[in-house]
């Protein structure tokens, strides 16, 4: 006879509700924050640390930027066509729970630290790449019945809680060890947890990216050959007008949008903020970013993309700010800066959601995010080349990038 329990065993646990599930894959983004923000928010002085000029350091975060996104617009088609979306989530969060603790050996590899530790980063940021087009479409499915601006703005505010407490995680270690590296070896336990909340939540999450019938059933879709196939999605050659506008306008909005490494980087050479307190910097603007997420995200259930339109005001405000030689407009500038990054990382993608059909969201989150991968690293290149003895220049600049950013969103939102 068989026992209650073993009975039991043998039923699947029920699935979730949407904001439950949600919820839960916001504490996997908040664990996971806790050790790739940690890591984002000493990458400038740890990268000075080890050698590492201005222009250095701008390349080596603007190129991991830029791979985190252009990366996409493989792995983003790869999820759509094979339904792989949970395992691009599963691998993609692994590689940032190797990465980031294994940059607590560079300082022992002598010469060949820093190009050890660049390459870490990059690849860290290779795993955010092969990750985020699968995890937000299967948010996006998961977020249909909860307004798709508060899911999105939920998850980024839970996740910012990590981007919150890793920083300051690493500040307080670099405060009682007089280290950088130390604090990344400790981030192992929050990359860790992500892993076992993921595969929990993959047991217990429904299945998000069946959620919605608006799919395109086989027979919409004109034949091709494989090869053809291949280079239409490469170029999302079948997604909306009005999406490709809307990828061209977050470029130019992410090419004004600074890494923090190249800001944290001159404000601690300028002597304005000591290097064991830059975490506690970035902390302050992952806290802005989180308020913003979630003031924002209910705004776009009820107005729809057109608030989107602070983005470049956001953008161009920052560098007046961050590049002067006081410590209040700087703070403010991370401030701003905080907000800009909050809007840019959850309500954006919210309308990507809403311009692009249900199947076809992974591929577009894919060449969304390589178009703003060039822009990353034409931003950080540009930031890393005039942020010593340019800042106007470098100010004028990015003025110009927003105002045309404002144009193409004005032309994209105004259909809403």
């Amino acid at each position: 006879m068989t026992s209650p329990s073993s009975a039991r065993a043998g039923v699947p646990r029920p699935a979730w509700t949407p904001w439950r599930t949600v919820f839960a894959f916001g504490l996997v983004s908040l664990a996971a924050d806790m050790v790739y923000e940690g890591m984002r928010a000493m990458a400038g002085p740890f990268l000075g640390s080890l050698g590492a000029s201005a222009l250095t350091v701008g390349i080596v975060t603007g190129a991991g930027e830029a791979v985190a996104l252009v990366l996409r617009l493989v792995t983003g088609p790869w999820a759509d066509r094979g339904r792989r979306h949970w395992r691009l989530t599963v691998v993609g969060y692994a590689m940032t729970a190797v990465c980031v603790p294994l940059l607590a050996v560079t300082p022992f590899l002598g010469s060949a630290g820093l190009a050890v530790a660049a390459t870490l980063i990059v690849l860290e940021r290779t795993g955010k790449a092969v990750r985020s087009p699968a995890k937000s479409a299967l948010l996006a499915g998961m977020a249909t019945s909860t307004g798709r601006g508060k899911g999105f703005a939920v998850h980024k505010a839970l996740d910012q809680v990590g981007a919150f407490s890793g920083p300051l995680l690493l500040a307080g270690i670099a405060a009682l060890t007089g280290l950088l590296w130390p604090g990344f070896a400790v981030l192992a336990i929050p990359g860790a947890l992500a892993m076992l909340l993921l595969a929990q939540l993959r047991r217990r999450a429904p299945i998000a990216t069946r959620a919605e019938p608006e799919q395109d059933e086989p027979g919409d879709r004109p034949v091709r050959s494989a090869w053809a196939e291949v280079r239409a999605a490469a170029v999302g050659a079948d997604l909306p007008r009005a999406f490709h506008l809307f990828s061209l306008a977050a470029a130019l909005t992410t090419a004004g949008l600074m890494t923090f490494g190249v800001m944290s980087y001159r404000f601690v050479e300028a002597g304005l903020v000591a290097a064991a307190a830059v975490p506690l910097v970035y902390a302050l603007a992952m806290a802005v970013e989180a308020v913003a997420a979630l003031a924002t995200g209910g705004l776009f259930d009820r107005w729809g993309g057109r608030v989107l339109l602070v983005v470049p005001v956001l953008v161009a405000t920052v560098p007046l700010c961050v590049f002067t030689d006081r410590l209040g407009p700087v703070l403010a500038g991370v401030v701003v800066w905080g907000a800009a990054v909050g809007v840019q990382d959850s309500t954006v993608k919210a309308y990507v959601a809403d311009l692009v059909p249900a199947g076809r969201r992974a591929t577009a989150y894919g060449v969304f995010a390589a178009v703003q991968g060039i822009g990353a690293l034409a931003g950080g290149v540009l930031a890393g080349a005039l942020v010593d003895g340019h800042v106007r220049l470098l100010a004028v600049v990015i003025g110009a990038l927003q105002l045309a950013a404002a144009v193409l969103l004005w032309r994209t939102t105004r259909r809403g």
